[in-house]
C-alpha cells in the first residue's frame, strides 16, 4: 500500500505553526506541543514502514503449491519399470488369451547371461504347431516341439544373428513385450504417447496405455497396454496379438537358455495354416458298352 505524504504534509491533528495570538503566552504545561512533535517523531518510521508495498525485512515468502507432475510422469514410471524388466531374469508363464481361441500357455525363459527363450503353443501353421524361440550366443532360432498331433522330436532352425528382426510371415509377436520392445519403452526418443491404463481382467502391477505418435509401416511397438510389478516382472500385456496375463509366481532364471532339440537345415515354419489339398473328384463311372454280339 503507499501513502500520500507530500513533503510538507502534517500529521493530523497538529499545526505546523501556532497563531500569534495572547495563547503564545499560554505555559508549556497546559500544551506540551513539543514532547507531542518528539513523540510524532519516533513514530514516523513506523507510519511509513506500514505503508511500503514491500514486505517486512526478514519475513519469509508465502508457501508456494506443489508444482503438478509434468505430462512426461507417465513416460518416466514406464521407462523405468522397462529398464528394470531388462534387469530381471526369471521364468514365468502367461496365460495367452485370443478371441475365439482356447487359452493357452506360454513360457518365457530370460537367463543370467542375457539369452532368452520364449515356448508358444500353437505359434506356427495357423496354430496347429507348437513352437519355440530362442535367442543364443549362436543366433536367433526356431524350434519345433512336439505334441499330441505332431508327437515327432523337436528340432532347429537358425534364423540369424540374435538380435535379427523376425520377417512377419515367421513372427508370433508374443515374445517383443519380453524382449527388443523394452529397449522402445526406455528410448526417451522413441515416438510414444504414455498414460496410466487398468489392468487387463486378473492382472496386477503398474498400467500403461503406450500409443505411436508418428505413422509408420513399421511402428517400433505394437500399441496397447503394458503393466508391471515395481520389481520390473511383466505381469500382463494387451496389444492386437491378443491379451497375457502372468499365470504364476515368477521362477528362478536358468544360467542360460538351451534349446528343445538339434539344429538342422531347413525352412522355417510359417505362421500361416498350410493349404488344404483340395479332394480328390469322385471316378466317373465307366461307360456302359454297346455290345450286341454282332
Amino acid at each position: 500500500m503507499a501513502c500520500d505524504t507530500p513533503e510538507n504534509a502534517a500529521f493530523p491533528g497538529v499545526s505546523r505553526t501556532l497563531p500569534n495570538t495572547q495563547n503564545d503566552r499560554v505555559s508549556a504545561a497546559r500544551h506540551p506541543i513539543r514532547r507531542l512533535a518528539v513523540a510524532l517523531a519516533l513514530a514516523a518510521p513506523a507510519f511509513l514502514t506500514a505503508c511500503s508495498s514491500g514486505p517486512p525485512a526478514g519475513s519469509s515468502p508465502p508457501p508456494t503449491a506443489p508444482r503438478p507432475a509434468g505430462p512426461d510422469a507417465a513416460r518416466d514410471e514406464l521407462a523405468a519399470l522397462a529398464a528394470a524388466a531388462q534387469d530381471r531374469h526369471l521364468i514365468a508363464r502367461y496365460a495367452w488369451r485370443v478371441d475365439g481361441v482356447g487359452d493357452r500357455l506360454l513360457a518365457f525363459t530370460s537367463a543370467n547371461d542375457g539369452s532368452w527363450r520364449m515356448d508358444v503353443p500353437g505359434g506356427a501353421l495357423g496354430g496347429t504347431r507348437d513352437i519355440a524361440l530362442a535367442a543364443t550366443a549362436d543366433g536367433l532360432f526356431q524350434c519345433g516341439l512336439p505334441s499330441t498331433a505332431q508327437p515327432e522330436p523337436a528340432s532347429c532352425v537358425r534364423l540369424g544373428e540374435r538380435d535379427d528382426t523376425l520377417p512377419r510371415r515367421l513372427d508370433p509377436r508374443v515374445q517383443h513385450p519380453f524382449t527388443d520392445w523394452l529397449d522402445v519403452l526406455t528410448d526417451r526418443r522413441a515416438p510414444l504417447s504414455v498414460s496410466p491404463a487398468m489392468a487387463p481382467p486378473g492382472a496386477s502391477g503398474s498400467c500403461y496405455s503406450v500409443e505411436t505418435t508418428s505413422a509408420s509401416i513399421n511402428p517400433p511397438l505394437d500399441v496397447g497396454i503394458y503393466c508391471f510389478d515395481a520389481d520390473g516382472t511383466p505381469t500382463a500385456v494387451r496389444t492386437a496379438f491378443g491379451t497375457l496375463t502372468l499365470a504364476a509366481p515368477p521362477e528362478p532364471a536358468p544360467g542360460t537358455v538351451q534349446l528343445p532339440g538339434p539344429v538342422f537345415e531347413g525352412e522355417p515354419l510359417g505362421m500361416e495354416a498350410p493349404p488344404v489339398d483340395p479332394p480328390d473328384p469322385p471316378d466317373a463311372p465307366e461307360a456302359a458298352s454297346d455290345d450286341t454280339g454282332e
